[in-house]
């Protein structure tokens, strides 16, 4: 028999849980860090949160569908660096589907508002990067994880939520539509408990109107292309809860925040403009590891050199590379440069800086006023892919582990590049009568329909 049962019962107004939570107090935290500039770069480049986790893509189907216009691999040398993942709609066409993440968690110890609103932050500077149009056509996924029960962290979820789900993605003009959660983030045993901290890591999808104009890290090596430093931190350069000061074994409590709304809004519309006039050449975003980090994915991803000058900045060296407050750099012609500061001027981004450019050298050297950080890339990007590495000759084959971790110290490797050993000199080959082909594969094999469709464009 049909069930006969009265919505109300389903639909109808179910009860509200209701918590009577104190605003708990909270330890005062130092102002402000001190970092000794050379070892703590090599730490904050070597952490896991910063650090190439190339093992993890080794092991994954890149390919499945045929229809992976951007994953994590960018450039010649296939460099894990990718702001955002984006899937094309179809074989014939150019529009697609953009993805990316944001995750701020370690904020969450210092404030969880802040950690909730960064993670936003991040997730669309993330995807701006690719040619979406319109931040509005953004739509937000929000996986918490908390520990239920306990008044402090209930506290900062409540305080996370109202933050992003009230206040900024109201402002910005986007939706969280769907979501999940972890309420069990706590265990007990022997009377004694672990308790872990508000997490957020949001997930940014949107339609991409070109999937061809995606941009990636990879620089132009030349000295016609400048690099435009953008920052949306207000000139602020907070460093708590950053790589720099796990690394050190500091906590400040001073946390980056997302401010000003209309800002990032302002942004978004410079560099969807910029992108669809084909005026950038390379785009990064700051995150983890700040600005410092930033500029070496750059330059692994395009095993280039650079000269950077950050003297123009009034703030401590130390905190303009290490902060992690939104922000991104861009390579841009030279002969558009000035052109590019006027548009985000007008847009009220008052804070764009030229920095620098690529080099051959395959040094990257960093300065602000008389200070300077000099190393190889190399050995930079060694330190960067330790982690991978020791995984990877754990799992794999050790030997070929090494053989690809000693390829970061060839300047003379070209990576992938097109070599054909033929020529495209046949005829056409596209008949009134196609002939039929059936592609035949294994159990567990799942690159079939782009084979098809190779065959099927090829006549």
């Amino acid at each position: 028999n049909v069930v006969d049962m009265d919505l109300n019962i389903l639909l109808g107004k179910p009860p509200k849980i209701e918590k009577n939570i104190k605003t708990p107090s909270f330890k005062s935290l130092p102002k402000s860090a001190t970092f000794d500039l050379v070892p703590t770069a090599k730490l904050v480049i070597s952490h896991p949160s910063v650090a190439s986790k190339k093992f993890l893509i080794h092991i994954g189907d890149r390919s499945v569908t045929g229809l992976i216009a951007q994953d994590q691999m960018v450039g010649p040398w296939q460099t894990p660096v990718s702001n955002v993942a984006v899937t094309k709609l179809s074989f014939e066409s150019q529009y697609g589907e953009a993805f990316a993440v944001g995750e701020r968690s370690p904020l969450a110890v210092i404030d969880a508002k802040k950690s909730a609103r960064m993670a936003v932050g991040e997730s669309i500077t993330n995807i701006l990067s690719a040619y979406i149009g319109d931040l509005r056509n953004i739509k937000l996924s929000a996986n918490w994880m908390a520990a239920s029960g306990d008044d402090e962290e209930d506290f900062k979820l409540f305080e996370a939520v109202k933050s992003i789900g009230i206040e900024l993605c109201p402002a910005l003009g986007i939706s969280i539509p769907v979501g999940k959660d972890s309420m069990s983030m706590k265990t007990s045993w022997d009377n004694e408990s672990v308790t872990s901290p508000l997490s957020l890591v949001v997930t940014a999808f949107s339609e991409c109107q070109n999937v061809c104009k995606t941009l990636t890290p990879v620089l132009e090596i030349s000295d016609d292309f400048s690099m435009l430093y953008i920052d949306l931190g207000l000139n602020q350069y907070r460093t708590g809860g950053s790589i720099a000061e796990q690394v050190t074994n500091q906590t400040t409590a001073n946390a980056p925040d997302l401010d000003n709304p209309d800002l990032l809004i302002n942004f978004s519309d410079a560099i969807q403009y910029l992108i669809e006039a084909g005026l950038i050449n390379a785009y990064h975003d700051r995150s983890d590891g700040g600005l410092f980090a930033t500029l070496c994915e750059m330059a692994f991803a395009s095993r280039s050199g650079l000269d950077i000058d950050l003297s123009e900045i009034s703030c401590e060296f130390n905190r303009i590379l290490f902060a992690e407050e939104l922000g991104a750099v861009i390579q841009v012609n030279k002969d558009k440069q000035q052109h590019i500061i006027d548009l985000f001027k007008s847009k009220g981004i008052k804070d764009i800086f030229y920095i620098g450019k690529t080099n051959k050298s395959q040094e990257i050297r960093i300065k602000h006023d008389n200070q300077v950080f000099v190393d190889s890339r190399a050995n930079l990007e060694a330190l960067w892919s330790q982690n991978s590495f020791h995984i990877q000759s754990l799992r794999d084959n050790s030997e070929l582990a090494k053989e690809e971790l000693e390829t970061i110290f060839n300047d003379n490797d070209p990576g992938i590049n097109e070599s054909l050993s033929f020529k495209l000199d046949f005829p056409n080959i596209h008949h009134k009568s196609k002939q039929k082909i059936a592609v035949l594969r294994e159990q567990g094999v799942n690159g079939h329909y782009e084979m098809a469709a190779a065959f099927h464009y090829a006549g």
